[in-house]
């Protein structure tokens, strides 16, 4: 059994939703989509562009992102921000995520326990 390749996957499968809340959270100040990636790579998470964009693009037609083009620079760039919707949703599964994170805290530390 290759241990890595599931691993792997499972961390794949936990960072999907987590990116949707931190998109939402970090977008709540317009920013275009290659400051994003910094940013998140700043804190240690891991996002390629490609999977970024395809992202933004899926919230802005769910109306929970807002984009608009800066063109008074020399290069154009596609600024996102989060919409009114956005954060309604960012807020309630925040709350979510947070209870949720509690109850997998509580659950994996009393699982710890019970190997002793």
């Amino acid at each position: 059994m290759n241990h890595d390749d599931i691993v792997a996957g499972l961390v794949q499968e936990l960072r999907r939703g987590n990116l949707i809340l931190l998109v939402l959270n970090r977008l709540q100040k317009p920013m275009y989509g290659y400051n994003l990636v910094k940013e998140l790579q700043a804190h240690d998470i891991p996002i390629e562009a490609n999977t970024l964009y395809p992202l933004m693009r899926r919230l802005e037609s769910q109306g929970l992102l807002t984009s608009e083009w800066e063109t008074s620079e020399a290069k154009p760039r596609k600024y996102y921000k989060t919409t009114a919707d956005g954060l309604i949703v960012l807020n309630k599964t925040t709350e979510q995520w947070k209870a949720f994170t509690q109850n997998v805290e509580k659950l994996l530390s009393e699982g710890e326990n019970q190997n002793d």
